[in-house]
């Protein structure tokens, strides 16, 4: 009983540090009244610009109603109220956000159009052309994660050769320290040179972004392993080969994954900036025939979409990370 006391302490206690913000549910109903706010005004204001308002206020309705009903599916699930209320002031912030940006750019027209679309023009286009952005999405996902995985395979091996042998360190560091102070785009040239299409080439691109910040946080976690553990690993007749797969590399994990987060921001940044020199599709290559149009809402539709996949991406990679690195809490069960 006594142990199980101390367990939901410690598990209490994680919470406290996870779910930090106001835990009562003031602040949500108060997102919801900002939402609500934001409908209200894009459906009683009139437009001053020739807008079509109802995907946006269509998408405003959905929000409200999926706050709604995760707020009753809360009431019996503990966890997902904690996360509800701990995002509730940031759903306010957005709520109010989109209210003004709607007041100063179709209700008022202080925001001129093509430059400054307002979100209903936005949401329009994403519902108008959804075939051809989720088109656009399926080719950069697909360059984007082939390039990562690769960067990553490449980096992890390279880190565990450099962190792990001297003779590998003796000739690779030098090459990681060259090409991790080039920005991934300067290949451009030699990309286009060497591959024979733009998609091999953006592939080599996004592998080289990410392929740096993996293998130097992997060979700092091996070269951090406290020497102790291989004495005492030592001492019960473990060969080299478990030193490195039992002791070094597990070590490893936590700078692991904080390469691959690292990696997975400066591949986005290149997987942009490679579909826009030479890509026949993705949304780097939307981006610019839209701007060669001055479609100015298309373009930040495209840069909504990229920052949706990116937040779900690093998401899922925080919840991989936080599975495999949980005894970090201290949890034990």
């Amino acid at each position: 009983m006594e142990k199980r006391i101390k367990i939901k302490q410690v598990v209490s206690d994680v919470d406290v540090n996870i779910y930090w913000k106001p835990k009562s549910k003031t602040w949500f109903f108060a997102s919801v009244i900002t939402v609500v706010f934001a409908l209200a005004v894009s459906i009683f204001i009139p437009n001053v610009q020739v807008v079509t308002n109802l995907p946006y206020q269509v998408f405003l309705s959905g929000f409200i109603i999926v706050l709604l009903v995760m707020w009753v599916v809360s009431i019996s699930v503990d966890s997902l109220r904690k996360i509800l209320y701990q995002k509730s002031q940031f759903f306010f912030a957005v709520g109010i956000a989109l209210a003004i940006w709607d007041l100063l750019s179709t209700k008022s027209g202080f925001f001129q159009i093509p430059f400054f679309p307002g979100p209903a023009q936005i949401i329009n286009v994403i519902f108008t052309e959804r075939e051809i952005l989720l088109l656009s999405t399926y080719y950069s996902m697909r360059l984007f994660f082939v390039g990562l995985i690769s960067g990553i395979v490449l980096g992890i091996v390279t880190g565990i050769l450099i962190g792990w042998n001297r003779q590998w360190n003796y000739w690779l560091f030098p090459v990681i320290k060259v090409t991790g102070v080039i920005p991934a785009v300067a290949w451009i040239p030699v990309a286009i040179v060497i591959f024979p299409d733009s998609y091999s080439a953006g592939v080599f691109l996004i592998a080289i972004a990410s392929w740096f910040s993996v293998a130097f946080m992997v060979s700092t976690g091996i070269s951090s392993t406290p020497k102790v553990y291989y004495e005492v690993a030592k001492t019960l007749g473990a060969k080299e080969s478990f030193l490195l797969f039992h002791i070094a590399i597990p070590n490893a994990v936590p700078d692991i994954f904080t390469g691959i987060s690292t990696a997975t921001g400066f591949a986005f940044l290149t997987l942009i900036v490679s579909e826009m020199v030479g890509a026949k599709a993705g949304l780097g290559w939307y981006i610019n025939w839209a701007k060669a149009w001055s479609a100015y809402d298309k373009v930040y539709a495209s840069i909504i979409i990229m920052a949706v996949a990116f937040s779900i991406i690093l998401g899922i990679l925080t919840i991989v990370r936080n599975y495999v690195l949980r005894w970090k809490k201290g949890i034990v069960k």
